[in-house]
């Protein structure tokens, strides 16, 4: 086991090694952010209203996942760790555990969620029927959490151990699926009800599911590395508190960064349907010219979990600034493609011409300074990796609710229109968040962290 996991990781080729691992992660994060651009675009032919749903379900789910995104973090920190000493057995208990943490968050998420959907949307002061179509697409994917945080949490487990093909393929096969369900049961084909914006949620959730069973069949063989057998899914408290506790400053960070959304999306909302409309168009968007910096990030972060395991820092270091390298000249090329074309790729999702103009603003203020979130995120992810995960959530707290949000309320107020007021915020905010990374990581303190 320990001679298959150094083969490319901890040994060899450096180059080859992040690209080895960046490949199919690059693949699974665009094969994700595909099945939310189809449920876009076949939601976007029901009107910018169901656009707009679309758009406040996804800012009210991202509040529900911190404590899953610690969870990961955590996972493949010590699992990484493990792998790359060589400790194959503890890594498997470890990711058993996550998995048993994971059912656990999920119930709870569920049911809390389910039952705070109709109040968090009243936050952003939607029109009626947006916030209706919004809270029935909410609790589909609310019923649905648990398997999305399996297939998330399970995945993040096996990347740690330095194995992305397989999250890469169960991906694959959750958006074939989801791409023959979506027009089927959101317009009711084949004798299937015609189920609006209700249908794309649903398509999403069974999608998921048989991408979810690809990666628990997997782990529960032992065929690619972990192997989790039943024996660790037993409760262990200490380990569970051991992923917990590692993950928490990512945790805080995440509801930093979900608050964050809430006001922004309520400062948008202000602007009117469109301009909530555009601004979900625009973040899936930038999701897809982000998909790079989550690759090469979470590339690194298993890159510098298992060389600090196989006690190789300096292999470690290398690999964290070469990919942060790469990263910065792939998302330089994709932001001037989505810079020039912004028109174009807007009014693809939604032809309204008021979501097209505000969409293309947001686009060609924001876009070019995406180079500094290349720094933050992958930067972020290796300091993870090693397991300091205190000074991401520092520079995240201090960038976004620092600079942006306040930023974002003031100049809402003094610039015309108001979303640019917004956009420029934006800019400012992830300039700053990707030195404050940079500037962290060059101190080296994270190679002394004990997981």
């Amino acid at each position: 086991m320990a001679e298959h996991t150094h083969n490319h990781i901890t040994d060899g080729n450096l180059l080859r090694a992040i690209l080895l691992l960046a490949g199919p992660m690059m693949a699974s994060s665009i094969l994700q952010n595909v099945q939310s651009l189809i449920d876009l675009f076949w939601v976007g032919r029901l009107g910018a209203e169901a656009v707009a749903a679309l758009s406040m379900s996804g800012t009210m789910l991202m509040l529900m996942f911190p404590v899953v995104l610690g969870l990961a973090t955590g996972t493949v920190a010590i699992v990484s760790r493990h792998v790359g000493a060589g400790e194959m057995d503890e890594a498997s208990r470890v990711a058993g555990q996550s998995l048993l943490a994971g059912v656990i968050i999920g119930v709870i998420t569920g049911v809390v969620g389910w039952w705070l959907a109709p109040h968090v949307v009243v936050l952003f002061r939607a029109e009626a029927a947006v916030a209706e179509l919004a809270i029935a697409y909410l609790r589909i994917n609310l019923a649905g959490i648990v398997t999305m945080i399996l297939l998330f949490v399970g995945s993040s487990a096996m990347r740690g151990a330095g194995n992305a093909t397989i999250p890469m393929l169960s991906m694959i096969l959750s958006n074939v699926i989801n791409i023959i369900l979506d027009p089927i049961m959101i317009f009711g084909l084949l004798g299937v009800p015609a189920m609006g914006v209700r249908g794309a949620a649903a398509a999403t959730v069974i999608a998921q599911f048989f991408a979810m069973v690809i990666i628990m069949a997997t782990m529960a063989s032992g065929r690619t590395g972990l192997h989790v057998t039943p024996s660790r899914w037993r409760p262990h408290v200490v380990t569970m508190w051991r992923l917990l506790r590692i993950g928490m400053p990512s945790t805080i960070q995440m509801v930093a960064r979900s608050l964050m959304g809430v006001v922004i999306m309520r400062l948008v909302a202000g602007c009117g349907t469109a301009a909530i409309a555009a601004h979900g168009i625009g973040v899936r968007l930038h999701m897809m010219l982000l998909l790079p910096a989550f690759a090469f990030g979470n590339a690194t972060a298993t890159m510098v979990g298992q060389n600090l395991g196989a006690k190789q820092p300096e292999r470690a270091h290398l690999a964290a600034w070469m990919a942060t390298g790469m990263d910065v000249l792939v998302m330089l090329i994709a932001a001037m493609g989505l810079f020039i074309f912004a028109p174009t790729l807007i009014g693809f999702f939604n032809t309204d011409t008021s979501v097209v103009e505000v969409g293309t603003s947001m686009m060609r203020i924001v876009t070019p300074f995406f180079i500094f979130v290349g720094l933050a995120i992958v930067l972020s992810r290796a300091l993870m990796g090693a397991g300091d995960t205190t000074a991401p959530m520092v520079t995240t707290l201090v960038a976004l609710w620092g600079v942006l949000v306040p930023l974002a309320i003031l100049l809402a107020r003094r610039v015309e229109p108001t979303t640019d007021g917004i956009w420029w915020a934006i800019a400012i905010a992830i300039t700053l968040h990707g030195l404050m990374n940079a500037a962290w990581f060059m101190t080296g303190r994270w190679r002394h962290i004990e997981v």
